[in-house]
């Protein structure tokens, strides 16, 4: 019998041996980076509790089933798992091909929440109803497909050889790609969104090597921008409130200010410890909203004290160290640049959900990675987590 290797679709030799396919050391299951998978899965869990927590005496939302929350929180982790394995079996760079057909999808799967089918929720037109209590939400899944675009177009010269940074006119092209689904998720108006983009297109390009002038003109007319929108008044009024609230948290404490209100109540009485799960008084008696979404991290505080809240935070870091390292270890631009847009994704996001509940940032309606509860935003972290452990495996095995 042949004991020959070969190599297929960069993974590293593979004998012909199933056995050793699966448990060899070059194996693509001894290449994963069980680090950052273990760190996401114990998020995962620990959020299932919270929600469970914060969920099991809401009759009015759990339709009488204590258990509601907690089985799809679990149901979302495992198809988040298997939606993980499968961006590893066919590899970012099979994906990269794709990637055109992926970003038209995402892009009018967003479209069609400013038509009929559209669900609002919070004063937020940005989920598209599929009955049986199922929804998505299209923004979750164009910053993957984002990300991917502008990969592809900024590192396809610099990856053959013809330049040593992105062209001018290519950054223009990446920022065209970029622009489209921001537009449409403002029109939602989904700001949260669009805050968490921008910050994916900025980081997008500082790991490209495109050159500074763009990121300084970015930032530069993101703030005129800003104003802008404050001046015409573009802004809906929930959102304008919200912004008032962090800028005055004394403002209204029992009207636009009652969410960050009871949100640092909760946090501050959990203590070093915190009260135990399932006997927090803010989370059992229902005083914080959406405690099982964008505020989960109160449940937390409170009931976990510090100590749980500080865990929380921890392995939110080691999941983005681990993300550095695939960045900082890619031999290649385009793996370089999807591994950094993810990593600017995901330490954003974290900051700004922790920040919002202890009053350091507004509150912009952004679930907590692995840990709020949502099927969309499950599906897109466990994606993202998937080709940054695709970029891992299919690194040249070293000879």
């Amino acid at each position: 019998m042949s004991t020959h290797s070969y190599t297929l679709s960069g993974y590293g030799p593979r004998s012909r041996s199933v056995w050793d396919r699966l448990t060899g050391r070059d194996s693509v299951v001894w290449r994963l980076d069980w680090i950052m998978i273990g760190s996401g899965i114990v998020l995962s869990v620990i959020g299932s509790l919270l929600v469970w927590s914060a969920t099991r005496n809401r009759t009015d939302l759990n339709q009488g089933d204590p258990y509601y929350f907690l089985t799809r929180h679990f149901l979302s982790l495992v198809v988040g798992l298997l939606l993980m394995g499968g961006m590893v079996w066919l590899g970012h760079r099979r994906v990269r091909g794709a990637v055109p057909v992926l970003y038209g999808a995402t892009l009018v799967l967003a479209l069609l929440v400013l038509t009929p089918l559209g669900a609002t929720i919070n004063g937020q037109r940005a989920w598209i109803q599929l009955g049986a209590g199922f929804s998505i939400q299209p923004a979750e899944f164009i910053k993957i497909t984002v990300i991917l675009a502008m990969a592809m177009l900024l590192a396809a010269r610099v990856d053959a050889g013809d330049l040593d940074h992105p062209a001018h006119r290519t950054v223009l092209q990446s920022l065209g790609i970029a622009a489209a689904p921001i537009v449409v998720i403002m029109l939602m108006p989904d700001l949260g969104s669009v805050m968490v983009m921008v910050v994916i297109v900025l980081g997008v390009l500082l790991a490209s090597g495109a050159s500074n002038r763009w990121i300084i003109g970015l930032c530069t007319a993101g703030a005129g921008g800003a104003v802008l929108v404050w001046v015409l008044g573009l802004l809906d009024e929930y959102q304008i409130n919200r912004f008032a609230a962090f800028a005055n948290p004394a403002l209204d404490p029992a009207g636009v200010g009652y969410n960050t209100n009871q949100a640092r109540i909760a946090i501050g009485s959990g203590g070093l410890l915190g009260k135990g799960l399932m006997n927090g008084t803010q989370t059992t008696g229902q005083f914080v909203p959406e405690q099982q979404t964008d505020f989960v991290f109160t449940v937390a505080g409170e009931e976990l004290g510090f100590v749980g809240g500080l865990l929380i935070i921890v392995l939110l870091g080691v999941v983005i160290w681990r993300a550095c390292r695939i960045a900082r270890e890619s031999n290649e631009l385009y793996s370089t640049v999807v591994a950094a847009g993810i990593i600017a994704w995901f330490a954003f996001q974290s900051f700004e959900n922790i920040g919002m509940t202890l009053g350091i940032m507004p509150v912009a309606g952004l679930p907590l990675p692995f840990v709020s509860y949502g099927g969309t935003s499950m599906f897109a972290v466990w994606i993202a987590v998937g080709l940054l452990q695709s970029i891992r495996v299919q690194r040249p095995v070293a000879g």
